[in-house]
Order: C-alpha cells, then sequence, then structure tokens
C-alpha cells in the first residue's frame, strides 16, 4: 500500500475497503504460510497496517472529528492498542511459541476495528462530505501511504498536527531500520 500511485479514481471510502480487502487477505494467507514466507507476509501486514492507520490520523479521523467525535475516539482507541499488541508481535517471530495466540487475538481486533469503520466511520463520511472533497482525501491518503512510519509506535501521535511533525522524522528511520533488516536478512 505504501507504493500506490499517488492517482486515484476512488473516494476515501472506496480506498480504504479496499485496503481493509487486502488486509483480511494478508490475515488468512498467514496461517496457509511457513518459514521465511510467514515472515515475509508479516512484515508486509506490518507495513500495510502502520502506513494504513497514519493516513487515516492524518486524512480521515480530523474530517470525522467534525461530523462525531466520539466515533472518532472509540477508533483512535481501538488503533491504540492495536499498535501496542503489533510492536509486541514485531518483538516475536513468527515462529515464536506465543505469536499465533498473540495474533490470532491482533487479527480479531483489526478486523473488528475495520467493520468499525465500514459502518460508522465511512457511511458518515459519505453522508456529510462533499464527493469531490471524498475524491481528494483519497489522494491525500495514497500522498499520507508514502511518508507514514512502516512500524507501530503505540507512544507516537495520533493527531493529524502530530503526525504531520513527526511522522516524517519517524518514516525515515523506519525506512533505514528496514532497510538494514533486508540486508540482514540477505546476508
Amino acid at each position: 500500500m505504501a507504493q500506490q500511485d499517488t492517482a486515484t479514481k476512488s473516494t476515501a471510502p472506496e480506498l480504504l475497503r479496499q485496503q481493509h480487502q487486502n488486509v483480511k487477505r494478508m490475515f488468512s494467507e498467514m496461517s496457509r504460510v511457513r518459514g521465511k514466507d510467514r515472515d515475509d507476509l508479516f512484515d508486509c501486514l506490518r507495513k500495510t497496517l502502520a502506513v494504513h492507520e497514519t493516513a487515516e490520523e492524518m486524512i480521515i479521523y480530523p474530517e470525522v472529528r467534525q461530523i462525531d467525535n466520539d466515533v472518532v475516539e472509540a477508533r483512535l482507541s481501538e488503533e491504540s492498542e492495536a499498535k501496542k499488541v503489533l510492536a509486541q508481535l514485531e518483538k516475536l517471530t513468527p515462529s515464536d511459541s506465543k505469536f499465533d495466540s498473540m495474533f490470532d487475538e491482533f487479527r480479531a481486533a483489526v478486523l473488528q476495528h475495520a467493520t468499525a469503520e465500514e459502518t460508522e466511520v465511512f457511511p458518515l463520511l459519505e453522508q456529510n462530505v462533499p464527493g469531490a472533497r471524498l475524491l481528494e482525501m483519497a489522494e491525500a491518503i495514497l500522498i499520507a501511504e508514502r511518508v507514514a512510519p512502516t512500524h507501530p509506535h503505540p507512544h507516537g501521535p495520533e493527531t493529524a498536527l502530530g503526525n504531520l511533525m513527526v511522522g516524517p522524522f519517524v518514516a525515515m528511520v523506519d525506512k533505514v531500520r528496514d532497510k538494514i533488516a533486508e540486508h540482514q536478512k540477505k546476508s
């Protein structure tokens, strides 16, 4: 997701629903793959979720906050918990004995969060935000994903301003970290 082109004809809710489907596919694949393929898939899932959630915090939630602050607070609370668990999972390897049970709980929480977004957040946007603005938001999501951190940062900002201030620096560190890990895997 982080490598997508910045031209889309989708609205923000449509784009995010597509991304949710991609995450659901990755979750399904995790139960079928083993070894290095499982490690690689988890890395991809981690990166995908990290950039996706950052983009939502930067683009979606400020807009929805103007419509229904309680819905935003509930989703941010879910995201905060998910980031903590994802950070713990990242310290393990998919072959670790604790990984599977923690991952199953994480998957259930993420899927529940996605359902809440699809049934509460996206309809609020579609009913209250003009179509042209929803298209602009989709473009902004793709741009935000390019500069978003690729690892969970449970103690990082959850506001658009906080992500704009800190996000690019954290993302740069994350991307260097990713390259080093990639290089070490090849060695």
